[in-house]
C-alpha cells in the first residue's frame, strides 16, 4: 500500500526525521536550561518543507547553504543528531566549526554544506557564486540556499535573484516564511505582505507559493524546481508558509509581541500532527505505531546527548589555528627584467600571465570587460584573449561581486575580482568582515575562499570625497585576509602574481595616483617573478631617522628627505598584512627615531598601530618621540587649493624630519 506515492517505510523514515528534529530542539532547551549550552535557535515549525528539500537533493553532489532554521534539512541530507549536539555543546568534532560558533550555522565538508554564519542574506549570492563554478564545470549539480521572509528585505537577496536570473544559474532559493522577522511581522517588513509577489519580473526565474507544513506538496514543489534547475532552465524561488513554533531564539520572549491566541492557532499547523493526520486518516501508519516512534527517537537523543557530553572540547592551544592558511606561501623565483612599464600595465601584465598560469582564475567586476578593460584599463585586452567566460562584467554591485567570488572559490575557481573604487567597496563590507576573512576560521579549515579583491584607492586625483578615500585602516583590522599595497610596477606585478596563487583571501590596493607616474615605473620583471608577502623593502639607506611608509607616500617621503641634510632611512612596507615588523626594528635600532607616513586618516590610521607596536617592544631603541605625518581627519574636497591643506605634503615630511633631527 502507497500513500502520495509513498510506501509505508518510507513514510516512517520521513516520520522520524520529522521528531528527531522537533525533539533536538526540545532536548538542547533543556540542556540549555541545565548550564549545558548557551544558546539555541529552533526549527519547530519548519520541519516539513525542509526535509522534503533534502530528499529531493544529493548530499555530496549538490551543494546546501542553509540557514540557521534549517536543522531538519540538514538532517535529511545526512547529518546526524550526534554531529548536531556536538554543535550545540561546542565540542571539538563538532562538523560545523569544531566549536567556534554559535549552534545552528550549519557546515559540512563531506555532504556540501558550506560554512554559514550570522548574518542572513550573505549566503544567497554565495549560493549564486557556486552555481556558477557547477555551470562552468558542465555539471548538473544544483545549489540550495535558505532563508527565513525577514531576509528578502535585504539587498543581496534581490542582487542574487538579478544575477541568477540573467545566467540561468542552477539555484533553488526557499524562502520559509513564518510571518515574522525576530519580532517583526510580514506586515511591517514586506509591501503586499507577499515573498511570491516581490519576486516577479526576474526573467527566467520560476516561482512557488506552497504550504510548508504539508511535506507531499512541499516534495511537488522541490522536485519540479530541481528538475528544471539540473536541465539549464534557470533558478526557482520556493516560498513555504510554515509557523514557527518556538520563539526565534532561546534568547527572545515571543509572547512579548506574540498573543497567545496566535501561537495557539499556529500549533493547529504543526507539520508533524499534519503529517501523522494525513496518515492516520489513509490507514497507513496507526496513531500507536507514531507514538513508538517518538518514544525511540526520544531515547536516541537523550543516549545522543549523554555521549556527546563526554567528548572533548576543543584545544585551546588551537583557539588561533586556520586563521590563515598553513601552506607556505613564500615565493622566492629568480627575477629577469625587461623594458621599463608603468605600474597599471604591470597589473594588465600579471593578470594576463597568471590566466594562462591557472585555467580556473576569472577575472570580473564592473566595465572591467571588452573594448574598456576598467576605468583605468587595468584589463584591457584580456575578455579578447581569454573569451568572455574567464573576463567578464559584473553587475554594479559590490556586494554581488565579493559574494559570488566567495561561492566560486569554495568549489574551486580563484576569482580575481575588482571594485571600481575603494570608495564604494562598504555595500560588500558584510561579505567581506562577515564571510570571506572567517570562512577558513568558522569551518577550522574545511572551507576557504582565497579570493583576490583589486582596489584602486588613493588620493591625489582631484577625485574629492569619493574618489579619493584610503581604506587599509579599516581592513588591516581584519584577521584572516591580507593586504598588498605596492608603490611601484615590479612590486605591483611580483605581489599581484603572488596573490593569485596563494591560499588566504588578498585585499589588493592600487593606488590610482600611481597608474602612470613616471617614478613609479620599473623594469618589468619576468613572468616567473613572484614577489613574498611580508617583506618591506628598504629603498633608501640612512642613519638618523627612519621612515616608513607605503603606496603613493613613499615617493614623497623620498623627495622629502632629498630637501634635508639629515641621512634619512625609507622603508617601503609593500604588504600591510603580513608587516615586516622586524625590519622597521631593526632599522630603528640603528637610527633610533622614528617616522611614520601614510596617506590614511591619522586617527585610526595603519601608522597608529606600527607606532604602538613600537612603543611595545622597541621604545628602549628610541632617542627621540615617534612622529606621525597623516592626511588630516577630514573628507577629501576637490578644490586643488583645498585638497593641498588635507593631503600628505612633502613639506609636511620635511618639516617632521627637521623637527626630529633636533633630538
Amino acid at each position: 500500500m502507497k500513500f502520495k506515492g509513498y510506501t509505508k517505510k518510507q513514510l516512517i523514515e520521513v516520520y522520524k526525521l520529522m521528531q528527531l528534529s522537533r525533539y533536538l530542539d526540545e532536548k538542547q532547551l533543556i540542556l540549555l536550561k541545565q548550564g549545558k549550552g548557551f544558546f539555541h535557535i529552533g526549527a519547530s515549525g519548519h520541519e516539513a518543507c525542509t526535509i522534503a528539500a533534502a530528499h529531493c537533493l544529493k548530499p555530496g553532489y549538490d551543494y546546501a547553504y542553509p540557514y540557521y532554521r534549517d536543522q531538519a534539512f540538514c538532517l535529511g541530507f545526512g547529518m546526524t543528531s550526534k554531529e548536531i549536539l556536538l554543535s550545540f555543546l561546542a565540542k571539538e568534532d563538532d562538523p560545523n566549526s569544531s566549536g567556534r560558533q554559535m549552534p545552528q550555522h550549519y557546515g559540512h565538508k563531506d555532504l556540501n554544506i558550506v560554512s554559514q554564519s550570522s548574518p542572513t542574506g550573505t549566503q544567497y549570492l554565495q549560493a549564486v557564486g557556486a552555481s556558477f563554478a557547477i555551470q562552468r564545470d558542465n555539471s548538473n549539480s544544483v545549489v540550495y540556499v535558505s532563508s527565513g521572509d525577514g531576509t528578502t528585505s535585504q539587498g543581496d537577496f534581490h542582487e542574487a535573484l538579478n544575477w541568477a536570473s540573467r545566467e540561468k544559474a542552477p539555484v533553488i532559493f526557499h524562502v520559509e516564511n513564518n510571518g515574522y522577522a525576530i519580532s517583526v511581522p510580514l506586515s511591517e517588513q514586506t509591501s503586499g505582505e507577499s515573498i511570491y509577489s516581490i519576486t516577479s519580473g526576474y526573467e527566467n526565474l520560476d516561482r512557488y507559493t506552497i504550504d510548508g507544513t504539508n511535506y507531499f506538496e512541499s516534495v511537488l514543489a522541490f522536485n519540479k524546481a530541481i528538475d528544471r534547475a539540473r536541465k539549464g532552465k534557470g533558478p526557482t524561488v520556493i516560498e513555504s508558509k510554515v509557523v514557527r513554533l518556538l520563539p526565534h531564539s532561546s534568547s527572545d520572549d515571543h509572547r512579548k509581541y506574540r498573543t497567545e491566541e496566535e501561537i495557539d492557532k499556529d500549533k493547529l499547523k504543526d507539520p508533524i500532527i499534519i503529517f501523522e493526520k494525513a496518515c492516520i486518516k489513509e490507514k497507513i501508519i496507526k496513531k500507536e505505531e507514531f507514538d513508538k516512534i517518538y518514544k525511540e527517537i526520544k531515547n536516541q537523543v537523550d543516549q545522543d546527548a549523554e555521549w556527546a557530553e563526554l567528548q572533548e572540547n576543543p584545544n585551546p592551544v588551537n583557539s588561533m589555528k586556520n586563521i590563515y592558511s598553513e601552506n607556505d606561501d613564500s615565493f622566492k623565483t629568480p627575477k629577469n627584467v625587461g623594458d621599463k612599464i608603468v605600474l597599471v600595465d604591470a597589473i594588465n601584465h600579471a593578470l594576463e600571465e597568471e590566466l594562462s598560469y591557472n585555467k580556473k582564475m576569472l577575472v570580473y567586476g564592473q566595465d572591467i570587460a571588452g573594448g574598456k578593460g576598467g576605468v583605468f584599463t587595468a584589463t584591457r585586452g584580456l575578455t579578447d584573449k581569454f573569451g568572455k567566460d574567464r573576463v567578464f562584467n559584473s553587475p554594479l554591485a559590490e556586494s554581488s561581486i565579493i559574494g559570488t567570488a566567495i561561492g566560486l572559490s569554495t568549489l574551486g575557481y580563484k576569482p580575481v575580482i575588482e571594485i571600481q573604487f575603494g570608495d564604494y567597496i562598504w555595500t560588500s563590507m558584510m561579505q567581506i568582515r562577515n564571510e570571506v576573512a572567517t570562512m577558513r576560521y568558522r569551518s577550522n579549515g574545511d572551507w576557504t575562499c582565497p579570493i583576490v579583491m583589486r582596489v584602486p584607492v588613493g588620493g591625489y586625483i582631484h577625485g574629492s570625497l569619493c574618489h579619493s578615500q584610503s581604506i587599509e585602516g579599516y581592513f588591516t583590522h581584519l584577521p584572516g585576509i591580507k593586504i598588498a599595497f605596492p608603490s611601484n610596477a615590479s612590486d605591483a606585478k611580483g605581489l599581484l602574481k603572488a596573490a593569485c596563487r596563494m591560499d588566504d583571501p588578498i585585499l589588493f590596493l592600487e593606488h590610482k595616483g600611481l597608474y602612470r607616474q613616471g617614478f613609479a615605473t620599473s623594469e618589468e620583471p619576468d613572468s616567473e617573478y613572484l614577489l613574498e608577502f611580508g617583506q618591506a623593502k628598504i629603498v633608501q639607506s640612512g642613519t638618523d631617522i627612519t621612515i616608513v611608509t607605503w603606496g603613493a607616500l613613499v615617493q614623497k617621503s623620498i623627495e622629502a628627505a632629498k630637501k634635508t641634510n639629515i641621512s634619512v632611512e625609507i622603508i617601503d612596507l609593500r604588504t600591510l598584512n603580513p608587516l615586516d615588523f622586524d625590519t622597521i626594528l631593526q632599522s630603528i635600532k640603528k637610527t633610533n627615531r622614528l617616522i611614520v607616513v601614510h596617506e590614511d586618516n591619522l586617527t585610526n590610521g595603519f601608522g597608529a598601530e606600527i607606532v604602538s607596536k613600537i612603543s611595545d617592544v622597541g621604545f628602549e631603541f628610541l632617542d627621540a618621540p615617534i612622529k606621525r605625518v597623516a592626511t588630516k581627519d577630514s573628507p577629501i574636497p576637490y578644490s586643488q587649493v583645498l585638497e593641498d591643506q588635507i593631503l600628505v605634503q612633502i613639506d609636511w615630511i620635511v618639516d617632521s624630519i627637521n623637527e626630529l633631527g633636533q633630538y
